[in-house]
């Protein structure tokens, strides 16, 4: 199963620069990482935008994990709570995550979790130079 981590961030949210990331880590231990920016945008769209970037890289019927700092786009994905904004992305997930067996996993944000650090760092530096 693939372990998926994202996160994004926004620079004087809402309505400013933002960036997303995310590392895909295979059984094997392969790791690859993408991330990108938005010069003008929110948080929430950056935490969803992550997670959409990645289940793209996820090939149909393939189980993967991802790791999220972002509880209300965990709960919006799985349906535990009402999506309320951003719904063009949310429509965009409903499309992709079709035929892949995606699970979710909250980590606390700046605890120390690898993959949750490097991602955080990733996003905040495109976020900078957006």
């Amino acid at each position: 199963m693939l372990k998926i981590y994202t996160d994004g961030s926004c620079i004087s949210n809402p309505n400013g620069p933002g960036g997303w990331a995310f590392v895909v880590i295979e059984e094997d231990g392969y790791e690859y990482y993408f991330s990108d920016k938005n010069a003008c945008t929110t948080n929430n769209r950056m935490e969803l935008t992550a997670i959409l970037e990645a289940i793209s890289s996820v090939k149909e019927n393939q189980e993967c994990i991802i790791f999220s700092d972002s509880q209300l786009t965990i709960n919006c994905a799985i349906g535990k709570w009402k999506r309320n904004a951003n719904l063009d992305l949310w429509e965009e997930y409903d499309k992709i995550s079709k035929n892949k067996i995606i699970n979710f996993e909250w980590v606390k944000a700046h605890n120390g979790n690898k993959y949750n650090e490097i991602v955080d760092e990733l996003a905040y530096k495109e976020a900078k130079n957006a």
